[in-house]
Protein backbone atom coordinates (compact mmCIF):
# COMPACT_ATOMS: atom_id res chain seq x y z
CA UNK A 1 0.00 0.00 0.00
CA UNK A 2 3.02 2.30 0.32
CA UNK A 3 3.98 1.79 -3.33
CA UNK A 4 3.13 4.26 -6.07
CA UNK A 5 -0.08 3.33 -7.85
CA UNK A 6 1.75 2.27 -11.00
CA UNK A 7 5.18 0.88 -11.89
CA UNK A 8 7.07 3.50 -13.92
CA UNK A 9 7.19 1.59 -17.20
CA UNK A 10 3.53 0.63 -16.89
CA UNK A 11 2.66 4.33 -16.59
CA UNK A 12 4.74 5.11 -19.69
CA UNK A 13 3.00 2.30 -21.60
CA UNK A 14 -0.47 3.51 -20.57
CA UNK A 15 0.14 7.10 -21.71
CA UNK A 16 1.71 5.88 -24.94
CA UNK A 17 -1.18 3.53 -25.68
CA UNK A 18 -3.74 6.28 -25.02
CA UNK A 19 -1.96 8.62 -27.42
CA UNK A 20 -1.65 5.93 -30.10
CA UNK A 21 -5.36 5.11 -29.83
CA UNK A 22 -6.21 8.79 -30.33
CA UNK A 23 -3.71 9.12 -33.21
CA UNK A 24 -3.60 5.75 -35.01
CA UNK A 25 -2.04 7.34 -38.09
CA UNK A 26 1.07 8.50 -36.19
CA UNK A 27 4.12 6.24 -36.21
CA UNK A 28 5.64 6.38 -32.73
CA UNK A 29 9.36 5.92 -32.15
CA UNK A 30 10.07 4.26 -28.81
CA UNK A 31 13.33 5.07 -27.04
CA UNK A 32 11.88 4.28 -23.62
CA UNK A 33 11.96 0.73 -22.27
CA UNK A 34 15.36 -0.96 -22.49
CA UNK A 35 14.21 -3.88 -24.63
CA UNK A 36 16.61 -5.14 -27.27
CA UNK A 37 15.91 -5.29 -31.03
CA UNK A 38 18.83 -7.33 -32.42
CA UNK A 39 18.18 -11.08 -32.85
CA UNK A 40 19.89 -13.83 -30.89
CA UNK A 41 23.42 -14.65 -32.03
CA UNK A 42 23.68 -17.55 -34.53
CA UNK A 43 25.84 -19.52 -32.06
CA UNK A 44 23.10 -19.21 -29.43
CA UNK A 45 20.37 -20.28 -31.83
CA UNK A 46 22.39 -23.31 -32.97
CA UNK A 47 23.02 -24.36 -29.35
CA UNK A 48 19.34 -24.03 -28.49
CA UNK A 49 18.31 -26.09 -31.53
CA UNK A 50 20.74 -28.84 -30.54
CA UNK A 51 19.45 -28.78 -26.95
CA UNK A 52 15.83 -28.90 -28.14
CA UNK A 53 16.66 -31.98 -30.23
CA UNK A 54 18.21 -33.59 -27.14
CA UNK A 55 15.02 -32.91 -25.18
CA UNK A 56 13.10 -34.87 -27.83
CA UNK A 57 15.01 -38.12 -27.31
CA UNK A 58 14.65 -40.47 -24.33
CA UNK A 59 18.37 -41.00 -23.93
CA UNK A 60 19.19 -37.27 -23.72
CA UNK A 61 15.99 -35.87 -22.16
CA UNK A 62 16.41 -33.78 -18.97
CA UNK A 63 13.92 -32.75 -16.30
CA UNK A 64 14.65 -30.41 -13.40
CA UNK A 65 17.88 -28.43 -13.46
CA UNK A 66 20.55 -29.96 -11.19
CA UNK A 67 19.96 -28.25 -7.82
CA UNK A 68 23.27 -29.53 -6.41
CA UNK A 69 25.12 -27.31 -8.90
CA UNK A 70 23.29 -24.05 -8.15
CA UNK A 71 20.54 -24.82 -10.71
CA UNK A 72 23.15 -24.64 -13.45
CA UNK A 73 24.34 -27.20 -15.97
CA UNK A 74 28.11 -27.60 -15.98
CA UNK A 75 28.73 -26.27 -19.54
CA UNK A 76 27.08 -22.96 -18.63
CA UNK A 77 28.83 -22.63 -15.27
CA UNK A 78 32.17 -23.34 -16.93
CA UNK A 79 31.74 -20.55 -19.50
CA UNK A 80 30.86 -18.05 -16.76
CA UNK A 81 33.96 -18.99 -14.75
CA UNK A 82 36.10 -18.48 -17.89
CA UNK A 83 34.45 -15.13 -18.65
CA UNK A 84 35.41 -13.90 -15.17
CA UNK A 85 38.94 -15.21 -15.60
CA UNK A 86 39.29 -13.01 -18.70
CA UNK A 87 38.43 -10.05 -16.43
CA UNK A 88 41.14 -11.11 -13.99
CA UNK A 89 38.67 -12.54 -11.44
CA UNK A 90 39.00 -16.09 -10.08
CA UNK A 91 35.68 -17.75 -9.22
CA UNK A 92 34.59 -21.33 -8.62
CA UNK A 93 31.44 -22.86 -10.08
CA UNK A 94 30.16 -23.09 -6.48
CA UNK A 95 30.02 -19.28 -6.34
CA UNK A 96 27.58 -19.02 -9.28
CA UNK A 97 23.79 -19.40 -9.27
CA UNK A 98 21.81 -19.55 -12.51
CA UNK A 99 18.52 -17.64 -12.55
CA UNK A 100 15.78 -16.49 -14.91
CA UNK A 101 17.24 -12.97 -14.96
CA UNK A 102 18.79 -10.27 -12.82
CA UNK A 103 15.45 -8.57 -12.07
CA UNK A 104 14.13 -11.64 -10.24
CA UNK A 105 17.26 -12.08 -8.15
CA UNK A 106 17.41 -8.35 -7.44
CA UNK A 107 14.09 -8.64 -5.62
CA UNK A 108 14.55 -12.14 -4.21
CA UNK A 109 17.91 -11.46 -2.53
CA UNK A 110 16.05 -9.44 0.10
CA UNK A 111 14.87 -12.81 1.50
CA UNK A 112 18.35 -13.21 3.01
CA UNK A 113 18.16 -10.09 5.15
CA UNK A 114 16.15 -9.14 8.22
CA UNK A 115 13.46 -6.48 7.84
CA UNK A 116 15.34 -4.62 10.60
CA UNK A 117 18.22 -3.86 8.23
CA UNK A 118 18.67 -0.37 6.78
CA UNK A 119 18.99 -0.31 2.99
CA UNK A 120 20.95 2.33 1.08
CA UNK A 121 19.72 3.01 -2.46
CA UNK A 122 21.19 5.50 -4.96
CA UNK A 123 18.81 8.17 -6.28
CA UNK A 124 18.09 8.16 -9.20
CA UNK A 125 18.14 4.42 -9.88
CA UNK A 126 16.22 1.40 -11.22
CA UNK A 127 12.81 1.35 -9.43
CA UNK A 128 12.96 -2.36 -8.51
CA UNK A 129 15.54 -1.72 -5.77
CA UNK A 130 13.23 0.70 -4.00
CA UNK A 131 9.93 -1.07 -4.60
CA UNK A 132 11.06 -4.49 -3.40
CA UNK A 133 12.34 -3.03 -0.12
CA UNK A 134 9.16 -1.00 0.38
CA UNK A 135 7.30 -4.32 -0.03
CA UNK A 136 9.56 -5.87 2.61
CA UNK A 137 8.95 -2.99 5.05
CA UNK A 138 12.61 -2.00 5.45
CA UNK A 139 14.02 1.37 6.41
CA UNK A 140 15.42 3.01 3.27
CA UNK A 141 17.98 5.79 3.01
CA UNK A 142 19.28 7.37 -0.18
CA UNK A 143 22.65 8.28 -1.66
CA UNK A 144 22.15 11.33 -3.86
CA UNK A 145 23.33 11.17 -7.46
CA UNK A 146 23.38 14.65 -8.94
CA UNK A 147 24.83 16.60 -11.83
CA UNK A 148 27.54 17.83 -9.44
CA UNK A 149 28.87 14.32 -8.68
CA UNK A 150 28.25 12.97 -12.17
CA UNK A 151 25.34 10.85 -10.84
CA UNK A 152 27.86 8.63 -9.05
CA UNK A 153 27.26 9.01 -5.30
CA UNK A 154 30.13 8.06 -3.02
CA UNK A 155 30.08 6.79 0.59
CA UNK A 156 30.10 9.31 3.41
CA UNK A 157 31.28 8.93 6.99
CA UNK A 158 27.84 9.63 8.42
CA UNK A 159 26.12 6.98 6.29
CA UNK A 160 24.61 4.07 8.18
CA UNK A 161 23.51 1.13 6.06
CA UNK A 162 23.49 -2.66 6.26
CA UNK A 163 22.61 -3.44 2.63
CA UNK A 164 23.80 -1.25 -0.27
CA UNK A 165 22.49 -1.31 -3.84
CA UNK A 166 24.90 -0.20 -6.57
CA UNK A 167 24.31 -0.29 -10.32
CA UNK A 168 27.20 0.35 -12.73
CA UNK A 169 26.82 1.27 -15.51
CA UNK A 170 23.85 2.93 -13.89
CA UNK A 171 20.28 2.59 -15.03
CA UNK A 172 19.00 5.25 -15.79
CA UNK A 173 21.92 7.71 -15.85
CA UNK A 174 24.47 5.66 -17.80
CA UNK A 175 27.22 6.74 -15.38
CA UNK A 176 29.86 4.08 -14.63
CA UNK A 177 32.10 3.82 -11.56
CA UNK A 178 35.84 3.56 -11.93
CA UNK A 179 37.69 0.82 -10.07
CA UNK A 180 39.06 3.45 -7.71
CA UNK A 181 35.56 4.73 -6.89
CA UNK A 182 34.31 1.19 -6.26
CA UNK A 183 37.28 0.65 -3.95
CA UNK A 184 35.81 3.34 -1.68
CA UNK A 185 32.45 1.52 -1.56
CA UNK A 186 34.11 -1.82 -0.83
CA UNK A 187 36.10 -0.17 1.94
CA UNK A 188 32.93 1.28 3.44
CA UNK A 189 31.16 -2.10 3.33
CA UNK A 190 34.07 -3.91 4.97
CA UNK A 191 34.38 -1.28 7.70
CA UNK A 192 30.66 -1.31 8.46
CA UNK A 193 29.95 -5.03 8.00
CA UNK A 194 27.54 -4.14 5.18
CA UNK A 195 26.67 -6.16 2.08
CA UNK A 196 26.73 -4.64 -1.42
CA UNK A 197 24.22 -5.89 -4.01
CA UNK A 198 26.01 -4.95 -7.24
CA UNK A 199 23.96 -4.88 -10.44
CA UNK A 200 26.29 -5.47 -13.41
CA UNK A 201 23.58 -6.03 -16.05
CA UNK A 202 25.25 -3.62 -18.49
CA UNK A 203 28.90 -4.51 -17.91
CA UNK A 204 29.50 -5.49 -21.55
CA UNK A 205 29.05 -1.84 -22.55
CA UNK A 206 31.99 -0.75 -20.38
CA UNK A 207 35.28 0.09 -22.08
CA UNK A 208 38.64 1.29 -20.74
CA UNK A 209 40.96 -0.18 -18.13
CA UNK A 210 39.98 2.32 -15.44
CA UNK A 211 36.31 1.27 -15.41
CA UNK A 212 35.13 -1.84 -13.61
CA UNK A 213 33.20 -4.61 -15.38
CA UNK A 214 32.90 -6.53 -12.12
CA UNK A 215 33.07 -5.37 -8.53
CA UNK A 216 35.34 -8.37 -7.90
CA UNK A 217 38.06 -6.53 -9.81
CA UNK A 218 38.42 -4.62 -6.53
CA UNK A 219 40.36 -6.34 -3.75
CA UNK A 220 38.19 -7.38 -0.80
CA UNK A 221 34.91 -7.32 -2.74
CA UNK A 222 34.37 -11.07 -2.40
CA UNK A 223 34.04 -10.53 1.36
CA UNK A 224 31.25 -7.96 1.05
CA UNK A 225 29.52 -8.07 -2.35
CA UNK A 226 26.96 -10.10 -4.30
CA UNK A 227 27.00 -9.49 -8.07
CA UNK A 228 23.95 -9.78 -10.34
CA UNK A 229 24.49 -10.40 -14.05
CA UNK A 230 22.19 -10.77 -17.02
CA UNK A 231 22.17 -12.17 -20.54
CA UNK A 232 19.31 -9.81 -21.46
CA UNK A 233 21.34 -6.80 -22.59
CA UNK A 234 24.55 -8.77 -23.15
CA UNK A 235 23.06 -11.30 -25.58
CA UNK A 236 19.47 -10.28 -26.30
CA UNK A 237 17.82 -12.62 -23.79
CA UNK A 238 15.08 -10.20 -22.67
CA UNK A 239 12.42 -12.65 -23.88
CA UNK A 240 14.45 -15.84 -23.29
CA UNK A 241 15.20 -15.12 -19.61
CA UNK A 242 18.52 -16.18 -18.14
CA UNK A 243 20.95 -14.57 -15.73
CA UNK A 244 23.35 -15.47 -12.95
CA UNK A 245 24.18 -14.20 -9.50
CA UNK A 246 27.57 -14.55 -7.84
CA UNK A 247 27.57 -15.12 -4.08
CA UNK A 248 31.20 -15.76 -3.13
CA UNK A 249 31.93 -18.40 -0.52
CA UNK A 250 34.11 -15.80 1.23
CA UNK A 251 31.02 -13.69 2.00
CA UNK A 252 30.14 -14.44 5.63
CA UNK A 253 28.07 -12.40 8.09
CA UNK A 254 27.56 -13.29 11.78
CA UNK A 255 29.31 -16.59 11.13
CA UNK A 256 26.85 -17.54 8.38
CA UNK A 257 27.71 -18.17 4.71
CA UNK A 258 25.46 -16.12 2.43
CA UNK A 259 26.33 -18.56 -0.35
CA UNK A 260 24.78 -21.34 1.68
CA UNK A 261 21.74 -19.22 2.60
CA UNK A 262 21.10 -18.30 -1.04
CA UNK A 263 21.41 -21.94 -2.11
CA UNK A 264 18.83 -22.85 0.54
CA UNK A 265 16.49 -20.07 -0.54
CA UNK A 266 16.72 -21.00 -4.23
CA UNK A 267 16.24 -24.72 -3.68
CA UNK A 268 13.04 -23.89 -1.75
CA UNK A 269 11.48 -21.29 -4.05
CA UNK A 270 12.97 -21.85 -7.52
CA UNK A 271 13.16 -24.80 -9.89
CA UNK A 272 15.75 -23.47 -12.28
CA UNK A 273 16.04 -22.38 -15.91
CA UNK A 274 15.24 -24.71 -18.81
CA UNK A 275 17.98 -26.85 -20.32
CA UNK A 276 17.39 -25.35 -23.78
CA UNK A 277 17.83 -21.80 -22.42
CA UNK A 278 20.94 -22.71 -20.43
CA UNK A 279 22.61 -24.31 -23.44
CA UNK A 280 21.88 -21.19 -25.46
CA UNK A 281 23.44 -19.10 -22.70
CA UNK A 282 26.46 -21.44 -22.59
CA UNK A 283 27.19 -20.46 -26.21
CA UNK A 284 27.31 -16.73 -25.38
CA UNK A 285 30.77 -16.70 -23.80
CA UNK A 286 32.41 -19.01 -26.33
CA UNK A 287 34.89 -17.43 -28.75
CA UNK A 288 32.35 -17.37 -31.59
CA UNK A 289 29.52 -16.30 -29.31
CA UNK A 290 31.44 -13.34 -27.90
CA UNK A 291 32.35 -12.20 -31.40
CA UNK A 292 28.70 -12.31 -32.44
CA UNK A 293 27.28 -10.57 -29.35
CA UNK A 294 30.05 -7.99 -29.76
CA UNK A 295 28.53 -7.07 -33.12
CA UNK A 296 25.13 -6.44 -31.49
CA UNK A 297 26.66 -4.38 -28.69
CA UNK A 298 28.60 -2.33 -31.25
CA UNK A 299 25.28 -1.73 -33.03
CA UNK A 300 23.71 -0.35 -29.84
CA UNK A 301 26.82 1.72 -29.13
CA UNK A 302 26.33 3.23 -32.59
CA UNK A 303 22.79 4.21 -31.60
CA UNK A 304 24.10 5.77 -28.39
CA UNK A 305 26.51 7.86 -30.47
CA UNK A 306 23.68 9.02 -32.73
CA UNK A 307 21.75 10.22 -29.66
CA UNK A 308 24.81 11.74 -27.95
CA UNK A 309 25.93 13.60 -31.08
CA UNK A 310 22.44 15.05 -31.62
CA UNK A 311 22.19 16.26 -28.01
CA UNK A 312 25.68 17.75 -28.21
CA UNK A 313 24.71 19.71 -31.34
CA UNK A 314 21.58 20.96 -29.53
CA UNK A 315 23.66 22.01 -26.50
CA UNK A 316 21.67 19.80 -24.12
CA UNK A 317 23.66 18.43 -21.13
CA UNK A 318 23.61 14.64 -20.69
CA UNK A 319 25.47 11.72 -19.14
CA UNK A 320 25.80 8.14 -20.35
CA UNK A 321 26.13 6.81 -23.87
CA UNK A 322 29.86 6.06 -23.61
CA UNK A 323 29.85 3.10 -21.18
CA UNK A 324 26.12 2.50 -21.30
CA UNK A 325 23.15 2.04 -23.65
CA UNK A 326 21.31 4.79 -21.74
CA UNK A 327 21.51 8.53 -22.28
CA UNK A 328 20.36 10.73 -19.39
CA UNK A 329 19.50 14.18 -20.72
CA UNK A 330 18.49 17.36 -18.97
CA UNK A 331 14.98 18.47 -19.89
CA UNK A 332 15.19 21.70 -21.93
CA UNK A 333 13.59 25.02 -20.98
CA UNK A 334 13.23 24.01 -17.33
CA UNK A 335 10.48 21.47 -18.06
CA UNK A 336 9.73 18.79 -15.48
CA UNK A 337 10.11 15.17 -16.57
CA UNK A 338 6.48 14.28 -17.30
CA UNK A 339 5.86 17.61 -19.05
CA UNK A 340 8.77 16.86 -21.37
CA UNK A 341 7.45 13.31 -21.87
CA UNK A 342 4.10 14.67 -23.04
CA UNK A 343 5.77 17.40 -25.11
CA UNK A 344 7.88 14.87 -27.03
CA UNK A 345 5.02 12.41 -27.44
CA UNK A 346 2.53 14.99 -28.68
CA UNK A 347 4.84 17.05 -30.88
CA UNK A 348 7.46 14.58 -32.13
CA UNK A 349 5.89 11.14 -31.67
CA UNK A 350 8.93 10.04 -29.64
CA UNK A 351 8.60 8.05 -26.42
CA UNK A 352 11.24 8.24 -23.68
CA UNK A 353 11.20 7.70 -19.91
CA UNK A 354 10.61 10.53 -17.39
CA UNK A 355 13.53 10.85 -14.99
CA UNK A 356 11.30 11.54 -12.00
CA UNK A 357 10.19 7.90 -12.13
CA UNK A 358 13.71 6.91 -11.04
CA UNK A 359 13.75 9.03 -7.89
CA UNK A 360 13.63 12.55 -6.52
CA UNK A 361 16.93 13.51 -8.16
CA UNK A 362 15.60 12.39 -11.53
CA UNK A 363 13.13 15.26 -11.73
CA UNK A 364 14.02 17.52 -14.64
CA UNK A 365 15.82 14.71 -16.49
CA UNK A 366 14.84 12.22 -19.16
CA UNK A 367 16.15 8.81 -20.24
CA UNK A 368 16.61 7.70 -23.83
CA UNK A 369 17.67 4.18 -24.75
CA UNK A 370 19.99 3.00 -27.53
CA UNK A 371 18.30 -0.39 -27.92
CA UNK A 372 16.21 0.55 -30.95
CA UNK A 373 17.12 0.19 -34.61
CA UNK A 374 19.56 2.56 -36.33
CA UNK A 375 16.75 3.80 -38.56
CA UNK A 376 14.36 4.56 -35.69
CA UNK A 377 17.11 6.15 -33.59
CA UNK A 378 18.17 8.45 -36.43
CA UNK A 379 14.57 9.42 -37.20
CA UNK A 380 13.78 10.01 -33.51
CA UNK A 381 16.73 12.35 -33.12
CA UNK A 382 15.81 14.19 -36.33
CA UNK A 383 12.32 14.76 -34.92
CA UNK A 384 13.69 15.86 -31.53
CA UNK A 385 16.21 18.20 -33.13
CA UNK A 386 13.58 19.77 -35.38
CA UNK A 387 11.24 20.27 -32.44
CA UNK A 388 13.81 21.71 -30.01
CA UNK A 389 15.55 23.91 -32.58
CA UNK A 390 12.26 25.75 -33.10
Amino acid sequence: MKLKNSYLFSAVAERTAAYQKAHPERRLLRLSIGDVTRPLAPAVVAAMRKAADEMGRCETFRGYAPSGTRMGYEPLLATIVKSYARKGVALGEEDIFISDGAKSDCGNLSDLFSADNTVLIPDPVYPVYLDTNIMAGRRIVFADGTEENGFLPMPKRDMRADVIYLCSPNNPTGAAYTKEELRAWVGYALENDAVILYDAAYEYFVSGEDRARSIYQVEGAKECAIELCSYSKTAGFTGVRCGYTVVPRELVREGVSLNRLWERRQSTKFNGVSYVTQMGAAAVFTEEGERQIGEAIAYYRGNAKIISDALTRLGIPFTGGEHSPYIWMKCPCGMDSWTFFDYLLNNAGVVGTPGSGFGRNGEGYFRLTAFGTHEDTEEAMRRIAKLLET
